[in-house]
């Protein structure tokens, strides 16, 4: 029996992904600066790898412009083989949840999903908001998937996204995923 999904309406699909594991003893200047920890190197090249076994590929990377986050995402896009556009926004750097739902709001039409590569406590928080206001605590490269059911961007809200699912380095390398 040939399996179908039907499409009911239109969904707009975000990935909130913490960044990787950071080096608080390397020689860094700034916060902003601080990179990534060998493990934080390998949770992101392991989530990235998972997303492309799952078939959930981003259409787009929007990255903080930390280092850390932005080693993040680039590791995940390469190691997934993703081929899509990662793009830098300073915005997301300390960012408060309205400017990353600004960020959500303000990107092109033609994309039905994004990857949002940040910091806590704005990942569990906006992850959290989008929801409808869940309690979440997100470790370092956890990763959240929230579908959001809107045809346009600029139409999502706080509390209309559905959590389809969240995963962690430990429970991926648990379950032997994203591990090739």
């Amino acid at each position: 029996m040939e399996r179908r999904t039907i499409r009911i309406g239109h969904v707009k699909r975000i990935y909130v992904l913490r960044h990787g594991k950071s080096d608080w003893g390397a020689d860094y200047g700034s916060d902003h600066d601080r990179p990534l920890k060998n493990r934080g190197v390998r949770a992101a090249r392991r989530v990235g790898r998972f997303l492309r076994d799952a078939e959930q590929l981003p259409d787009l990377v929007v990255s903080s412009s930390a280092v850390r986050a932005l080693t993040t995402a680039q590791l995940a896009e390469e190691s997934g083989s993703w081929g899509c556009d990662v793009r830098v926004d300073r915005d997301l750097y300390g960012a408060s949840r309205a400017t990353v739902l600004q960020v959500i709001r303000g990107l092109d039409a033609d994309i039905d999903s994004v990857l949002l590569a940040g910091h806590e406590p704005t990942s569990s928080d906006v992850t959290g908001s989008l929801v409808g206001g869940a309690q979440l605590r997100f470790p370092t490269a956890a990763l959240a998937c929230i579908d959001v059911p809107v045809v346009r961007w600029d139409a999502v809200e706080f509390g209309r996204g559905v959590l389809a699912w969240c995963v962690t380095p430990k429970l991926l390398s648990a379950a032997g995923l994203g591990d090739h």
